[in-house]
């Protein structure tokens, strides 16, 4: 299979090495142009890992902040999300002949959005997993193609339970679902609405959207405000 990705990081690098091992083509990669904390673009070192890993094996890189459907080339099979934060549009995504698919560090539809590891540790919960599902508009709610769960082990914190379960659990699932697509294969479960939740990242400003919160004793009100029912 021809296989573009969209990541960063250490993530990113594991996907692609261990596709190449399945036998599969690296077509490209896009990734963010810097390192986060970095400013030094002449040091190569300050380079996202996946931009320096693909650059010495003369795979086509992009900067993701800028990765549109020109730059996806023609007879890439599959898009792979790994790690990204780069949002991947309709015309972009029409690029893959077979699919784009994403792995999210939870059992979706729980814990939607970038900071996932930190909620599901923050929540306290004792079961989390990991998701590959189809891209589409609506962020982290296309239907599944695989999923699978695992213990929180206690005392684990975000980065330790991403570093020695997650991201092992991403690569193999990815894994999983490519060599389904490349034997014609094609998992597509919806994901129940029902139980979506969706959290913010922890390091954006709090919001303040009273509408969405009804309180006992209250009515919703023209222009999005609330009644309050003396007692």
């Amino acid at each position: 299979m021809n296989i573009y990705i969209s990541g960063r990081g250490a993530f990113a690098v594991q996907v692609a090495e261990a596709l190449l091992d399945e036998g599969h083509k690296i077509a490209g990669v896009a990734s963010p142009r810097l390192r986060k904390g970095h400013s030094d673009e002449e040091n190569a070192a300050a380079w996202d890992r996946l931009r320096a890993w693909a650059f010495p094996r003369s795979i086509a890189w992009t900067d993701a902040a800028e990765l549109r459907a020109m730059h996806i080339p023609d007879g890439v099979d599959v898009i792979i999300a790994a790690h990204s934060h780069a949002f991947l549009g309709r015309r972009t995504r029409a690029r893959a002949g077979v699919a784009t698919i994403g792995y999210h560090p939870s059992l979706l539809p729980l814990h939607r959005g970038r900071d996932a590891i930190r909620w599901t540790i923050r929540d306290g919960d004792k079961v989390t997993g990991g998701s590959v599902y189809h891209l589409t508009e609506r962020t982290d709610g296309g239907p599944l193609a695989a999923q699978e769960h695992l213990l929180v082990p206690p005392g684990s914190t975000a980065q330790s339970l991403w570093r020695e379960h997650l991201a092992p659990l991403g690569v193999r699932l990815l894994l999983r679902v490519v060599a389904d697509l490349a034997s014609g294969r094609h998992v597509e479960v919806p994901q129940d609405e029902r139980l979506a939740t969706w959290e913010p990242a922890m390091g954006a400003p709090p919001l303040f959207k009273p509408e969405l919160i009804a309180l006992p004793g209250t009515t919703p009100v023209e222009g999005g405000k609330w009644a309050i029912h003396a007692p």
